[in-house]
């Protein structure tokens, strides 16, 4: 299975900032690790994603002050990192990652980008720790490409895709899925195609009693030839910023139940990371981890093209 990582490009914080950063560099030295041991990973340079790419999502002149830096200081303090040259470069190559496993997944049936999902970009903006919306863009490189007609995004982060829906609204041909916590960020819902709002305090049962029925109406009104998957490791019970009560079994079982629908469906599937706020930051490359180890094993037991 072919991953796309860009934690070689870094993404300079100041001290005490909350972004656990370090969490990308993790999981790609634990991925090769097990990829040493045998298993079928292959690690691949992401490319930074293009003026075209990105304009096709998002505003030409808020692309313009992301990349020369003229950001209102209120739009750095939406987005929640600081300006600098670094963060443009990382933002791009996270971006194209997840152009780049959309591609990937067209040809093999499964790839993964090991950053994104970062649903918070709208249209004209950047919030929550996202400046771009990778996983639109992706959708919307792919149907440029002619590669695919129709997508769906299956996003599994414990906070709202609001930047997805809002991009995406009234648009037939992308059917966007939150599953999220009703109460957590962001304030502002922007309305998906179908949402599921969660209590505080979900655990596994009714997390996975309520995704199910949810992803298979998602696949079946969608009729996608693409799934780009939202992984997301805070609706684990350990996340700071989560309020849910998964467990890392339960978090498994949710990737194990949209991994079997999507290839039922026969659908293309790409993954994106989204978020994880646990403090313990080896807790949250055990969950980013184990996803992509049961999407390789999905595409050793044939799901690959």
């Amino acid at each position: 299975m072919r991953l796309f990582p860009c934690d070689r490009y870094p993404l300079p914080l100041p001290e005490g900032h909350r972004f656990p950063i370090d969490k990308y560099a993790l999981l790609r030295r634990r991925l090769q690790a097990h990829a040493a041991a045998g298993a079928p990973l292959e690690f691949i340079e992401p490319h930074a994603a293009t003026d075209d790419e990105l304009v096709r999502v998002h505003d030409r002149a808020y692309v313009g002050r992301v990349l020369a830096g003229t950001l209102a200081p209120a739009e750095v303090r939406r987005i929640g990192f600081p300006w600098s040259r670094a963060l443009v470069e990382r933002s791009l190559r996270s971006t194209g990652a997840a152009v780049d496993a959309a591609a990937a997944a067209l040809e093999d049936g499964v790839a993964a980008s090991l950053a994104g999902g970062t649903h918070h970009a709208g249209s004209d903006w950047g919030e929550g720790y996202c400046v771009f919306n990778d996983t639109a863009v992706a959708a919307r490189e792919l149907q440029a490409r002619g590669e695919v007609d129709r997508v769906l995004i299956l996003d599994c982060d414990v906070h709202q895709g609001n930047g997805t829906a809002e991009i995406f609204a009234g648009d037939p041909t992308v059917f966007t899925m939150s599953i999220h916590g009703a109460r957590n960020f962001p304030v502002r819902k922007h309305p998906s195609t179908l949402d599921v709002a969660l209590d505080d305090g979900t655990g596994d049962e009714e997390y996975l009693r309520l995704l199910e029925p949810a992803v298979a109406e998602s696949l079946e009104r969608a009729r996608a030839g693409l799934v780009l998957y939202i992984a997301g490791a805070d609706p684990f019970e350990g996340d700071r910023l989560g309020r849910l009560a998964l467990t890392k079994a339960g978090l498994a079982a949710r990737d194990r139940l949209v991994l079997a629908a999507v290839r039922a469906s026969g659908a293309a599937l790409a993954i994106v990371c989204g978020g994880g706020y646990c403090p313990d930051l080896e807790s949250i490359v055990d969950i980013h981890a184990a996803t992509m180890l049961l999407a390789a094993d999905l595409e050793g037991n044939g799901r690959g093209r």
